[in-house]
């Protein structure tokens, strides 16, 4: 079929028209994420770059990392030590060490209280058992299990809690490639992940103690008693509320190596742009279901 000049003028026009509506959709404005580390059992010096380059080469985060003074330094540096969490979209912990300042920490209250976003990556948990509104936070931390109640999902898919001073306190066995699961499968972090992955060989933390208020379980790993666990389906990763803020929590990730293996990274992901925002636009790699990634 011939067009006529008049034609090709009104399909340009048309074009002209859809092309501009595509190229003034706004992107999403990014999330400013701030990481603290500086003290830790495992190796934050080696996780932090990795974890930093994930976040900004999504295109979604704008990231600052705040490093603490040691457990060496003279209380004039904790002094300084004064995030400024109002900053920030998300704060992601990676911290394992002593109590930061009370006000630093009445500071995380109210930003979190006033609707703040806050990721607690893998031993993150370990810290500040004597802080009541972490413990909270968090929901499950590396506890004896004196100090509060275990969560564990039976074979049937029931949430199972179990009071303090019965069964184990945390623990793990040694590192090895577990398979996880997802639990919930509503949850928008969980949207489009794959059913159940491999996990790179990394700690299975279990027995993990706390209140888990409104704790939502996203997914689990089994720990086997031949793998140093308790024959029990353990929470890896969940989500919690604390005041207007949302928390998520992701125990997966011992090393450089199994925080950048394809599920985890995009737990990673799209948790943390979750905390932040409440929705996730980020998409599911296709690694996540890759062979000798995950299935």
């Amino acid at each position: 079929m011939r067009m006529t000049t008049c034609s090709w003028l009104v399909a340009a026009v048309v074009l002209g028209v859809v092309a501009a509506g595509v190229s003034s959709a706004p992107a999403p404005e990014k999330i400013n994420v701030l990481i603290i580390d500086g003290q830790n059992n495992h190796n934050w010096k080696a996780t932090t770059p990795v974890i930093k380059e994930m976040l900004v080469a999504s295109g979604r985060f704008n990231v600052d990392v705040l490093t603490s003074p040691s457990n060496k330094d003279p209380k004039e540096a904790w002094d300084k030590f004064r995030p400024d969490f109002s900053k920030y979209g998300v704060v992601f912990s990676n911290y394992n060490g002593q109590p930061w300042p009370d006000e630093v920490q009445k500071a995380l209250e109210k930003y979190m209280g006033d609707g703040g976003g806050l990721v607690i990556y893998h031993a993150a948990n370990n810290a500040f058992a004597q802080w009541e509104a972490w413990n909270k936070m968090i929901g499950l931390g590396w506890r004896d299990n004196k100090f509060g109640d275990r969560i564990t999902v039976d074979d049937s898919g029931k949430v199972v809690r179990t009071p303090k001073g019965e069964g184990p306190g945390a623990g793990h066995g040694p590192q090895w490639p577990y398979e996880v699961k997802v639990f919930d499968k509503s949850s928008p972090i969980m949207a489009g992940m794959p059913e159940k992955w491999t996990h790179a060989a990394d700690e299975l933390y279990q027995g993990q103690r706390g209140p888990a208020q409104d704790m939502t379980i996203l997914a689990t790993a089994f720990a086997p008693k031949t793998k140093g666990g308790n024959d029990a389906n353990e929470p890896m990763v969940w989500t919690i509320p604390f005041g207007k803020g949302r928390v998520f929590v992701n125990l997966l990730g011992h090393d450089e190596k199994s925080v950048a293996h394809p599920g985890c990274k995009a737990l990673m992901l799209r948790g943390t742009e979750w905390a932040a925002a409440g929705k996730v636009t980020i998409p599911v790699p296709a690694d996540v279901g890759a062979a000798g990634g995950a299935k």
